[in-house]
């Protein structure tokens, strides 16, 4: 009897300190992973928010770039984390459709989206298509024009097979019936510096990453795949209005946590979250940087989240095996 008491008390105590380390939260650094190089939208967006999120909570919030396999290998790590709200993962919308392409070319994913917990959105932005300045190609039409004239060799940089850089293009290619080269790298900051330092001859790109070089007049901004003219690029065309009906793509960038990461540690990461999303600062560096502020959580993250999985997986599926 007397062991089974020491035993309970034992249990007991265990239980009370959890649920204080839980009410306590956060109570030493929060890593904040990236599954993508420096510069990439994930990054561009993760950094003020990590920045943001040290001044709420007075504990450091590093970044940790895990670039690789499009985003899968940042992604498996956070997803098979220990969960317990000290590693994030501030993720990209190709994190939902890796799993499901992994499938199509007959492996085993390394992660399944279930695996995570959507926290918080915070931001939406359609895909820009980009040109070198320094290009003769200053319309959609004329860009069309001159992929068909040279099948094969009009190349495009991105973040990897079947990454939030891939998938748009594919879907302009299918639409358009263009054949061409693709150049996969390790992320969107690599990506980007293809395009800038003539490797590559276009490339599909959020905003944020590309705002700077578009005002800097390094780029030329062709179309975007939104539904909607995209607010800073209002004299840009969507692929939609152009005739594209299926060319519709959001790189978005949203927080994740390990699925099994207790609740009363979710809700402490949503409410600073929206703190985040209501911080002038933090405003002023993402208008700065080209981004749209799109903060939602809860159930509107959650359905955004969902139809827009759907949507990518039917693109994935329709694409197919690369080899």
């Amino acid at each position: 009897m007397k062991r089974r008491v020491l035993i309970g008390s034992a249990a007991a105590a265990a239980f009370a300190r959890g649920a204080a380390a839980q009410e306590n939260y956060p109570t030493r650094p929060v890593s904040m992973v990236v599954a993508f190089p420096p510069g990439g939208q994930a990054d561009v967006v993760g950094r003020p928010v990590a920045a943001t999120l040290e001044r709420i909570w007075r504990v450091a919030v590093p970044i940790v770039n895990r670039g690789g396999a499009a985003g899968a290998i940042g992604n498996a790590f956070v997803a098979r984390a220990t969960p317990d709200g000290y590693t994030l993962l501030m993720a990209l919308s190709s994190m939902a459709l890796l799993p499901e392409a992994a499938r199509v070319n007959g492996r085993e994913p390394t992660y399944t989206p279930e695996m995570l917990t959507p926290i918080a959105l915070f931001a939406a932005d359609p895909t820009v298509l980009v040109v070198p300045a320094a290009s003769p190609i200053r319309t959609i039409e004329q860009f069309i024009a001159e992929v068909k004239s040279k099948p094969g060799q009009f190349s495009y940089s991105s973040a990897g097979n079947y990454s939030a850089l891939h998938v748009p293009m594919a879907q302009l290619s299918q639409a358009a019936g263009l054949d061409m080269l693709h150049v996969p790298f390790q992320g969107g900051g690599p990506a980007l510096t293809a395009i800038l330092g003539g490797q590559v001859q276009c490339l599909a790109s959020g905003p944020g990453p590309v705002a700077p070089h578009i005002r800097s007049g390094a780029l030329r901004p062709l179309a975007t795949w939104g539904r909607t003219r995209l607010a800073g690029f209002e004299d840009v065309p969507t692929l939609i209005e152009k005739g594209f009906a299926d060319c519709e793509f959001y790189i978005w960038v949203g927080l994740f946590a390990p699925a099994a990461t207790p609740a009363p540690v979710i809700a402490r990461i949503r409410e600073a979250c929206r703190q985040v999303a209501q911080d002038a600062e933090f405003q002023r560096v993402m208008a700065a940087s080209g981004n749209t502020l799109d903060h939602r959580d809860g159930d509107a993250f959650l359905r955004f989240y969902q139809e827009d999985a759907a949507r990518l997986i039917r693109t994935v599926r329709a694409l197919g095996r690369i080899e």
